[in-house]
């Protein structure tokens, strides 16, 4: 069960610390507790983020798809060239005989070399994230490098003010209503 929540606070009493949360959605909080078997659960606490809108993805694609055209390439290429550039990856170290089975497993790496930490060899790796893993900070990150990419290339791109109303219009649909109102702007 997954519910989203703007305040908590902590009890002790004799037998522990507690944690309460106030839920947007009491009718799934007052199941969850109803049915609460004697088992151990695992809840993890994380600030929320708002998936990107699959308005900017399509308007990413167009615009990926103008510069491929215009470099006579493919647009996959080019995702990957602008996840490389304008994306969101992360570190890992792998064991030096798995690197090659590492980068057919994933579709965008980069192999930064041989690294030893606490005396254990390994090759640090740079994975990046494929944008439908991205919320809506890090898709707007993506397509503003895009959209950067496309004026280098004098490419028409949506104004500033079309892009503003693009998000504002996702911000206004039914399902992110509840959400908009706590994003900072």
């Amino acid at each position: 069960m997954e519910v989203n929540f703007t305040k908590a606070k902590c009890q002790q009493d004799s037998s522990g610390v507690w944690l309460s949360i106030l839920v947007n959605a009491p009718v799934k909080a007052k199941e969850f507790c109803f049915n609460l078997k004697d088992r151990l659960y695992t809840a993890e606490l994380k600030e929320h983020r708002e998936k990107r809108s699959l308005d900017a993805n399509a308007y990413a694609w167009v615009l990926m798809s103008k510069i491929a055209d215009a470099l006579h390439t493919d647009k996959d290429q080019v995702y990957l060239k602008m996840l490389e550039r304008y994306g969101q990856f992360t570190h890992v170290i792998v064991k030096p005989k798995a690197v090659e089975q590492f980068k057919r497993e994933y579709r965008l790496i980069e192999d930064l070399g041989e690294v030893t930490v606490n005396g254990t060899t390994g090759n640090q790796i740079r994975c990046y994230f494929g944008s439908s893993k991205y919320d809506t900070k890090q898709m707007a990150t993506l397509i503003d490098g895009i959209v950067s990419e496309c004026k280098d290339l004098d490419i028409e791109t949506k104004t500033p003010e079309e892009l503003s109303l693009m998000k504002s219009e996702w911000e206004k649909s039914p399902e992110n209503a509840f959400y908009a109102a706590n994003i900072p702007h």
